[in-house]
């Protein structure tokens, strides 16, 4: 969510490529929104879409105070008109398709592919877009039928595990998914999981988070060895370290540089990260002591590619970096004091 048209389209830009169409979720919308809608059709290839609720919620007033029906009805009037010009403006700023969000509840009437037509054709909309029915099983598209949640679920892990989503996010969905079944075994492993790990042996996918993880560690450890090779070459006044992280995360490599460098009275770190094209992972160099320190690996966010440069400048150094097995430094025991 962003209020910047621009910073709208430099994330747009960067997503074109992989998407068939970009929707913006408009909720109730500001002055801004149509600036930023106006902004994406102008500047990016795909189709840009929108979505709103109708003016004003009714709903909220109703609860709230005691109004006469045929006060309702007007209101309800006047809110179907500031939808309408809304509308308006929205579709003068080239957007291919505005949707309207009303009183939701389509799960209700909505199981299987043949009931979105009749939804369809019951509201007279062009088109139908379904929220918690095709979060539930996204298989409702299918117009063969929706699968079986087993069968949907194991093939929404192995996308996980493939494309390193967010272990959180991946057990938000699976538990989207299993619904009244969270209280079952299976459920309830799940609810406690940790990791993708911890998911994939809940669902019966050890062996294919094994085998999966292993190609992708592989892959990752040969572009490393290319890449090493590329640093020689680039900068010799350069020192280079394939790391691996164990230290907890309420001490960071990052904080035992910095009390280093105050200690020391040194000048406070600098890192410089870049992000490769190529699959968007990130590495970052921290300069400390007039010395650069680099990761011979690519990391998934900024942030960790943070944390690994300065781990490199900690053992190169020789210096404690709060590994769990390591003794403890100042700077644990103003942690533990601060807990206290």
């Amino acid at each position: 969510g962003t209020a910047d048209p621009e910073r709208a389209l430099a994330v747009a830009k960067l997503v074109q490529i992989d998407v068939a169409a970009i929707d913006v979720n408009m909720d109730c919308p500001k002055e801004y929104s149509t600036k930023i809608l106006r902004t994406l059709v102008k500047g990016v290839s795909k189709p840009v879409t929108c979505k709103i609720r109708i003016l004003p919620s009714l709903s909220a007033l109703q609860t709230s105070f005691s109004i006469p029906v045929f006060r309702v009805m007007a209101l309800q009037g006047m809110a179907l008109e500031d939808t309408i010009r809304l509308v308006q403006r929205i579709e003068w700023t080239g957007v291919a398709a505005i949707a309207v969000h009303g009183s939701g509840g389509s799960q209700d009437c909505i199981k299987v592919h043949s009931d979105i037509e009749a939804f369809r054709a019951a509201t007279g909309a062009s088109s139908v877009m379904l929220a918690r029915t095709a979060m539930w099983n996204p298989s409702v598209f299918r117009r063969d039928g929706p699968l079986p949640l087993k069968q949907v679920t194991r093939e929404f892990i192995q996308y996980a595990i493939h494309y390193d989503n967010h272990t959180f996010k991946t057990k938000y969905c699976l538990c989207q998914m299993l619904r009244e079944k969270l209280e079952s075994p299976q459920g309830k492993k799940l609810h406690s999981a940790q990791s993708h790990r911890d998911i994939c042996e809940a669902f019966d996918s050890a062996e294919y988070y094994k085998e999966t993880t292993a190609m992708l560690e592989a892959r990752s450890a040969a572009e490393a060895r290319r890449h090493h090779t590329d640093d020689q070459l680039e900068d010799t006044d350069l020192t280079t370290m394939t790391v691996q992280r164990d230290y907890p995360p309420e001490i960071t490599p990052k904080m035992f540089l910095l009390e280093w460098s105050r200690r020391d009275q040194l000048p406070q770190p600098v890192c410089e990260t870049i992000q490769r094209p190529l699959d968007r992972f990130f590495r970052s160099t921290v300069t400390a002591a007039n010395k650069k320190y680099r990761s011979t690996t690519w990391d998934k966010s900024k942030k960790l590619a943070e944390q690994t440069a300065a781990l490199v400048c900690l053992r190169t150094l020789g210096l404690p970096e709060g590994r769990i097995s390591e003794e403890e430094s100042n700077l644990v025991k103003k942690h533990k004091r601060g807990e206290n």
